[in-house]
C-alpha cells in the first residue's frame, strides 16, 4: 500500500493549492504531480553516459584536429625539405666526366631524382618546356608510378604565381611546392621546373584509420560504462528502494518495521533518519492506542453509573437531587480522565517541557506553599536544595503537586508529610514522604504504570490511578527517573531525579 502520510500530505497540498482552481459543476481540478516518470537508476546512467559521450566526443575531435594538424605540417616539411635539397644540389651539380656545372635541366632533373628515395605518398618531378611542350621527368623509385599527371595538371603548376599549392590528380589531392630553375646562360625566364608533392589523401586515410579505431574503443568504452554505472547506480539506490519498500508495507497495525542500516554514508544516514521517524510514529500511534484504549475502559464505568441512575430516577425531588449530586460527581470525575489522559498524551510530544535555569531554593519554597492548601496536614518542608538547575519550573511543580495530593490522599488529618528538595553534583531531587499505610510488597515496580493503585487503595477511594504515571511522564520528559521508598505500614517516599543541566528529547 502506499505510504498513507505521505498520501495524506499531497492530499492536504492539493486541497489548499487547488481550492480556487475549479471545472464544471464547481468540482475541483486534480493537482498534477511535477516531476519526471523516469527511475532514478536510468537517470543517474543516462547523465553519466551524457557526460562521458560528451568528453569521449571532446577527445576524439581534439585528436582529429592534432592528428590532421600534425600531417599538414609533416607534409610541409617533407616538401621544404626536398625543395631545399634541389637548391643545394642544383647550386654545386657538377659533371663527373667533365669536372664542369650541369647545364642541361633534363640532366639535373635526372643526376638528381636519381638519388631520392621518397615516401609512400611523395612525388618529386622535374619539369621542362621543350618546344611548347612540358616533359616530366619522374624520380627513380616512383611509388604513384600508375599516376599520370595530364599536360592541363602540369601547366596550372608551372604557371602559377604561387610556389606552392594543391591540384586534383586521380590518386587524391596533391599539394606542391616548385622550385623555378632559371638558365645558367642569365635568363629571367624559367624554362624548367622542380616540383615535390605529396597526397594528401593517402596519408589522411592513415590518420581516418586511427581516429575510427579510437571511435570504436570509445564506444566500447562509453558502453562498459553506461553498464558500470547500472550496477553502481543499482547498488547506491539499493537502501532508498529499501526505505520505499518498507514505507509501501507500514500500515497503522505494524509500524514494527525497520531498515538495517550499513555504512556511514549519506544513504545509511538517510536510513538512520528513516528508522529514527518510525520510532516517533510508533510511539504517536502507541499513544493514540493507549489514549483511546484507556479513555474507552475508564469512562465506561462512570457513564454506566450516570445512565443507571438516570433511568431509575424517580419523582421524588430529594431523589432527583441525590442523582443530579451523583451524576455530577461522576461528569466531574470524567472530566478529571480526560484532562490527565491528555496530559499524559501531550507528555510524549517535544514541546512537553521548556526547561530553563531556575533557583531551586525558591522553586521548593513555591511548591511548600502551594500543597499546603490540599488537604489539612502537617507539612513540613524538610530540606531546601541550594543552587539553580535547568528544569521546566511548572511542570515540576505539578507533579510535587500530585505526589503531594497522593500522600494527603493516603493520609489522615494531622498526619505529617514531608516535601523536600536537594541538589547534586548532576541531578536535582525531589520528595514527598507521607506517613499513611506504605505500599504493599511488590507494588514498587507497577505503582507508576497507568490505572494502578497500590494494593492499600486511598482512604476515599477515589482517583483513577493517573496521578504517579503524570509525575512518571514530568520526570522522563526531563530525562530523569521516579523513586520510591516504603514499606508496609511504614509510609512512603515518592520523588524524582533530573539532569542538573537539563537535556533534549
Amino acid at each position: 500500500m502506499p505510504d498513507v502520510f505521505t498520501t495524506q500530505e499531497l492530499a492536504a497540498s492539493g486541497a489548499g493549492g487547488d481550492a480556487s482552481d475549479t471545472e464544471g459543476a464547481g468540482r475541483p481540478v486534480p493537482g498534477r504531480r511535477r516531476g519526471t516518470r523516469i527511475p532514478a537508476r536510468l537517470q543517474i546512467t543516462g547523465w553519466l553516459a551524457a557526460v562521458m559521450a560528451a568528453g569521449l566526443a571532446s577527445v576524439v575531435l581534439l585528436v582529429v584536429e592534432f592528428e590532421y594538424r600534425a600531417i599538414d605540417d609533416r607534409v610541409n616539411a617533407a616538401l621544404a625539405q626536398d625543395a631545399e635539397e634541389f637548391r643545394r644540389f642544383a647550386e654545386a651539380g657538377l659533371d663527373p666526366a667533365t669536372g664542369k656545372p650541369v647545364t642541361d635541366p633534363g640532366d639535373l632533373f635526372y643526376r638528381h631524382l636519381s638519388s631520392q628515395y621518397p615516401d609512400n605518398a611523395e612525388l618529386m618531378l622535374g619539369i621542362r618546356s621543350t618546344a611548347g611542350e612540358l616533359e616530366a621527368i619522374r624520380q627513380a623509385d616512383e611509388t604513384f608510378r600508375d599516376v599520370r599527371l595530364s599536360d592541363a595538371v602540369l601547366r596550372d603548376i608551372v604557371s602559377r604565381e604561387d610556389v606552392t599549392g594543391t591540384v586534383s590528380t586521380p590518386a587524391g589531392t596533391l599539394r606542391w611546392l616548385r622550385v623555378d630553375v632559371l638558365p645558367r646562360q642569365g635568363g629571367t625566364e624559367a624554362d624548367a621546373w622542380f616540383v615535390s608533392g605529396y597526397f594528401v589523401d593517402e596519408v589522411r586515410a592513415e590518420a581516418g584509420a586511427t581516429v575510427r579505431t579510437l571511435i570504436i574503443v570509445s564506444a566500447v568504452a562509453l558502453v562498459l560504462a553506461a553498464g558500470v554505472s547500472w550496477l553502481v547506480a543499482g547498488q547506491i539506490l539499493a537502501p532508498v528502494n529499501t526505505v520505499r519498500k518498507a514505507a509501501g508495507r507500514l500500515t497503522e497495525a505494524d509500524l514494527t518495521r525497520r531498515i538495517r542500516v550499513e555504512g556511514r554514508d549519506d544513504v545509511a544516514a538517510l536510513a538512520e533518519q528513516f528508522n529514527a521517524m518510525l520510532d516517533r510514529l510508533e510511539r504517536a500511534f502507541d499513544t493514540r492506542r493507549q489514549f483511546l484504549d484507556d479513555a474507552g475502559h475508564e469512562l465506561r464505568t462512570p457513564i454506566t453509573i450516570v445512565r443507571g441512575h438516570l433511568e431509575l430516577m424517580g419523582d421524588d425531588p430529594a431523589e432527583r437531587a441525590e442523582v443530579v449530586r451523583l451524576c455530577t460527581d461522576e461528569l466531574d470525575r470524567m472530566a478529571r480522565i480526560v484532562d490527565d489522559l491528555l496530559l499524559l498524551a501531550k507528555a510524549e510530544q517535544p514541546d512537553f517541557v521548556h526547561p530553563a535555569w531556575t533557583s531551586v531554593p525558591e522553586l521548593t519554597s513555591d511548591i511548600d506553599a502551594k500543597v499546603r492548601a490540599i488537604a489539612p496536614r502537617a507539612w513540613t518542608l524538610e530540606a531546601v536544595g541550594e543552587g539553580d538547575a535547568r528544569v521546566d519550573a511548572q511542570r515540576v511543580t505539578q507533579a510535587m503537586v500530585q505526589l503531594a495530593q497522593n500522600a494527603a490522599a493516603h493520609t489522615t488529618d494531622g498526619a505529617v508529610i514531608r516535601i523536600g528538595s536537594a541538589v547534586g553534583a548532576e541531578t536535582v531531587s525531589f520528595w514527598v514522604s507521607d506517613t499513611g499505610p506504605g505500599l504493599e510488597s511488590g507494588d514498587e515496580q507497577r505503582i507508576f504504570d497507568r490505572f494502578v493503585r497500590g494494593g492499600a487503595g486511598a482512604r476515599d477511594g477515589t482517583g483513577a490511578g493517573l496521578g504517579l504515571a503524570i509525575v512518571k511522564a514530568i520526570a522522563g520528559a526531563h530525562h530523569g527517573q521516579v523513586r520510591v521508598m516504603s514499606a508496609p505500614g511504614q509510609g512512603a517516599t515518592f520523588g524524582f531525579e533530573l539532569p542538573l543541566q537539563g537535556g533534549d528529547r
